[in-house]
């Protein structure tokens, strides 16, 4: 164990494949280093170990809805933390809002390493803004992202060198959340094809183009959808749903803290996104043997899915070619299958253990 201090920064937890890394990761270096804080204006923070030490206003916290307060109240606070151990061997590793928690780290001569989630295709289009994160992140001790197409990205757009570490994958814990029975069998129908897509119901996920494959599809072949997530999109994919009436075979569920055992009772996952960095739930249902159909999206689902061969990719917001894809799993079982084991063979290089330790060797390389 390491005697120096980490302050990790992450202002708005909530419920997505972000947050579920923030917790792997942040409980691991906890046992590495010699005391461990995190800071955040959230309070979701009941999957981290009781030795991390968690710095928020605890008065006003349900106060804070809006992303933008919960990072400005946030930096206040990792200022405090900061000035508190002024004279100490402290790191800072930052998982959100990176250009202000760069800023302070160097207004304050800390050393700082930053992850990045999601690929800045698809947030970061105007130039000014792609100037300010060029400058401030070449600022940072350390650029951290989970996809080697990320980390190439990185470098062509931004001239930024960076480490890619894949996301830990356990897969002894998946296997063992998706044994648990479902009261209820969310699927009616028992010869149908059976679609699960689980993230936020949010833009950036992209859920009308699935919506628009399944009516497409509805009427060729025997299929049902469950949405799993919550978000600010959910009146209007209602809606979509009422109007061209699929509600008998399309539902949306809701958050479910363990969607294991619905990857389970499924035939294919689909993931919609625009852009992402390395989709978790990609590699969750292939731990479950389940065959993944993707968005060719920037970054990860094309390395995930080894360009293909272990699933299917279509193209970004063309939901005629979802179509075409989820059409084909039902003529080609034999190739399906295949693409399932090619898929579950790749699956070791999300190694947890592996990952885990490229997180702590990194941080005491740049501290």
């Amino acid at each position: 164990m390491t005697q120096k201090k980490l302050i990790i920064f992450m202002p708005s937890i909530e419920m997505g494949g972000v947050e579920k890394n923030l917790f792997i990761i942040s409980n691991y270096l906890s046992s590495k280093f010699k005391e461990t804080t995190l800071v955040t204006s959230s309070t979701n923070t009941q999957n981290l170990e009781k030795r991390i030490k968690v710095t928020r206003f605890n008065l006003f916290n349900n106060l804070f809805k809006s992303r933008s307060l919960k990072i400005f109240i946030s930096c206040i606070l990792l200022i405090k933390e900061i000035t508190k151990n002024q004279f100490s061997d402290v790191t800072i590793l930052s998982f959100q809002a990176n250009i202000y928690s760069i800023l302070i780290a160097k207004i304050f001569k800390k050393k700082i390493i930053v992850r990045l989630n999601s690929s800045p295709t698809g947030w970061l289009k105007n130039s000014f803004k792609k100037y300010i994160f060029k400058k401030i992140y070449s600022l940072s001790n350390l650029i951290i992202v989970n996809s080697q197409e990320f980390k190439n990205e990185i470098k062509k757009r931004f001239n930024l060198k960076s480490t890619c570490i894949y996301n830990p994958l356990d897969k002894k814990k998946i296997t063992s959340k998706a044994k648990k029975n479902l009261k209820i069998n969310p699927y009616k129908t028992k010869n149908s094809l059976k679609l699960i897509c689980i993230g936020r119901l949010v833009d950036q996920k992209d859920h009308l183009t699935l919506l628009k494959s399944i009516n497409d599809i509805k009427n060729k072949i025997e299929v049902e959808l469950i949405l799993i997530g919550q978000g600010k999109n959910k009146n209007f994919l209602n809606q979509y749903i009422k109007i061209n009436r699929l509600e008998k075979i399309v539902k949306i569920l809701g958050y479910k803290k363990n969607p294991y055992p619905f990857i389970k009772h499924s035939d294919i996952l689909v993931l919609t996104s625009k852009y992402e960095g390395l989709p978790n739930v990609l590699l969750e249902a292939i731990v479950l043997k389940k065959f993944v159909i993707s968005s060719n999206c920037p970054t990860g689902p094309k390395e995930i899915l080894d360009n293909g061969a272990g699933g299917m990719l279509f193209k970004t917001g063309n939901y005629k070619d979802l179509s075409k894809k989820i059409i084909l799993y039902k003529k080609h079982s034999k190739i399906i299958k295949r693409k399932i084991k090619h898929a579950y063979s790749s699956l070791k290089r999300y190694d947890s253990s592996k990952n885990l330790n490229l997180y702590y060797k990194n941080l005491i390389r740049f501290t």
